[in-house]
């Protein structure tokens, strides 16, 4: 085996989360041990807790996939490559010839069919792109007589409902902007992924740009738009970068622009870097972005459908809902409803993360179970303590308890449980989150992110964050939670827009399955999850603690004193005492009791 590397392909792995990892400086050590390899970039495999991953295929053939790596770890790895070792186990996840770790369990539980080349190519390849079917279905649509009604036809086969939350059938809402009069017609890709824990449109639009663009040019043909806007939020420089590169290559290969393929179909899209207001996700106040006016949504009807960007026609899908689209063009509608449920159908990409042992990102079919993605997929919990919870569906969403684990990932179903499918998001709570602070936490983000317009949201969710701060700080009665119940739903009926209508769904979810932990803060001025700082104390368990003084070296405010090893006697002074946490963090946790 070379030590060159003459004759290796090295693949690295440099999405967002594994340039924040440390992926490019382990590229830049692997090009100094093997100079003669041949090196390729792609982004992020879903498998974000891994991160850097790199794969290394010998001169013979024979690939093996590595997760984890680092500086202290690679000269194993780069030893093993020149055959001096045996395999490092640790960080070995796959290879072309051994049977898969449990670690690779992570990918072979999903189906993918939106992420389907994530992390397999270099996002700003148009020829990989094409090697791995790229433009095949819009070459098949414009060459092979396809017309705008068959496309519709095959999407309404599939059952294609909208990705970005709300579930919509995405052919119903082709046909009208289809059937509606005005030129030229608008396509919006609403990249505007702004909901804490997700990044699914951010990996979908950095790690397979193409397919995304292919997505845009389908549904484009579909309703008759000649125009397109690709609106991705400024936080995604490299979804922005590359998005904007996959464009550059596509119009100079002649498939975007005019006449594209000789077809007589004409399509452009131009990028728009949204600011990063939550609100711009919800469809009229994107819209109103692009205009160039304030992100604020407006009375619908009439619908973007029928009157949208400029007063024109226009359809805005999301980034997951796009990817889907070629897959359903080259397989069939047929094929797509033939996954999932009966009202759900093909699959569902999830941003895992919180208490979860393997986050990331996953795609899996409509029906499989929440249980089954935290634990089959997720490994469970990171800590060992038992599971509390999850967060759908972001803040728009709520908090279901471990026992509706078993709710199937369907529309319908998880609505039934008070939260919603949203675009994605799934955080994961264990024993140790406090479910008011989690409340707290969502609606303070969805009060900052109104945009004021409406009065029950912007005053509504300013009083119920008022409430949640009340309770968290110990100051809180009953009347306050009665309060919040009465609240809620008037701000849910009477907001505008999304963001509102649903920004009581945390504390409404939370109250249904976590009363008692209201209670207790109300009550007993009690913290269950030991969050709250103002209901809760650090103690030292002089049975357990070593007096090895690492608490008293990390503590901010000074406020441990001891002795070291024999005799030793270790106390928080309770009035000094901030309650940040740091002493339980850095010690065995058995040692450092939060009461």
């Amino acid at each position: 085996m070379s030590s060159s590397g003459k004759g290796m392909t090295i693949t690295v792995g440099e999405g967002s989360c594994g340039i924040a990892a440390g992926a490019r400086e382990i590229r830049e050590l692997l090009v100094q041990r093997f100079p003669e390899a041949e090196f390729r970039t792609v982004s992020c495999l879903g498998m974000c807790h891994q991160e850097p991953m790199v794969e290394i295929a010998n001169s013979d053939g024979k690939s093996y996939l590595w997760g984890q790596v680092n500086k202290k770890n690679l000269p194993k790895i780069v030893r093993f490559h020149r055959g001096e070792t045996e395999i490092p186990e640790k960080n070995f996840i796959r290879s072309s010839e051994q049977p898969a770790t449990d670690k690779a369990q992570y990918l072979q539980r999903q189906h993918r069919i939106a992420l389907r080349n994530v992390g397999h190519l270099d996002p700003t390849s148009l020829d990989q792109a094409r090697a791995r079917g790229g433009y095949s279905a819009i070459t098949r649509i414009l060459q092979g007589g396809m017309s705008p009604e068959d496309v519709i036809e095959q999407a309404k086969i599939s059952n294609l409902r909208g990705r970005g939350g709300a579930g919509f059938p995405t052919a119903t809402k082709w046909g009208f902007a289809r059937g509606a009069p005005g030129y030229p017609k608008y396509l919006i890709c609403n990249g505007d992924e702004g909901d804490p824990g997700a990044f699914m449109d951010r990996s979908l639009l950095e790690g397979d740009p193409h397919t995304v663009l292919e997505g845009m040019l389908i549904a484009a043909y579909a309703i008759g738009a000649s125009k397109g806007y690709a609106y991705i939020r400024a936080e995604y420089p490299l979804a922005v970068d590359y998005f904007g590169r996959a464009l550059v290559a596509a119009r100079q290969a002649g498939l975007l622009g005019d006449n594209i393929l000789g077809s007589g179909f004409s399509f452009d899209i131009k990028i728009k870097e949204g600011a990063g207001a939550f609100v711009c996700g919800e469809e009229t106040a994107l819209m109103a972005s692009i205009e160039g006016q304030r992100g604020m949504p407006r009375i619908r009807p009439p619908f973007p459908a029928i009157e949208g960007l400029f007063g024109k026609p226009t359809i805005i899908n999301n980034v997951e809902t796009l990817a889907n689209l070629a897959w359903i063009i080259n397989n069939g509608g047929a094929a797509y409803a033939a996954i999932g449920t009966e009202k759900s159908k093909g699959t569902k990409v999830f941003a895992l993360a919180g208490a979860v042992a393997r986050g990331g990102l996953v795609e899996v079919p409509m029906g499989m179970t929440v249980r089954q993605v935290i634990y089959d997929i997720g490994g469970g919990s990171a800590s060992g303590r038992p599971l509390k919870g999850v967060q759908l569906g972001g803040p728009s969403g709520g908090c279901i308890p471990e026992a509706l684990f078993d709710t199937l990932i369907e529309y319908e179903a998880i609505n039934a449980t008070g939260a919603i499918m949203g675009s994605g998001g799934m955080v994961v709570l264990d024993s140790k989150s406090c479910m008011v602070d989690i409340a707290r936490y969502f609606l303070e983000f969805t009060q900052l992110e109104s945009c004021g317009k409406c009065t029950f949201c912007r005053l509504g969710t300013l009083r119920m964050k008022e409430l949640l701060n009340k309770i968290c700080a110990g100051e809180g009665t009953m009347a306050d939670i009665e309060a919040l119940e009465r609240l809620a739903p008037q701000v849910k009926e009477a907001s505008l827009c999304g963001l509102g209508q649903t920004a009581p769904n945390p504390v409404l979810t939370t109250l249904k399955y976590f009363r008692d932990e209201y209670i207790a803060h109300v009550e007993e001025k009690r913290c269950p999850g030991g969050v709250c700082k103002a209901l809760i104390t650090h103690a030292i368990d002089q049975s357990v603690c070593t007096g090895c003084s690492i608490c008293e070296r990390y503590c901010p405010v000074n406020c441990i004193t001891g002795e070291k090893q024999k005799g030793h006697t270790w106390v928080i002074d309770q009035s000094v005492c901030i309650n940040c946490g740091m002493c339980a963090e850095v010690c065995n946790p058995e040692a450092v009791k939060v009461q």
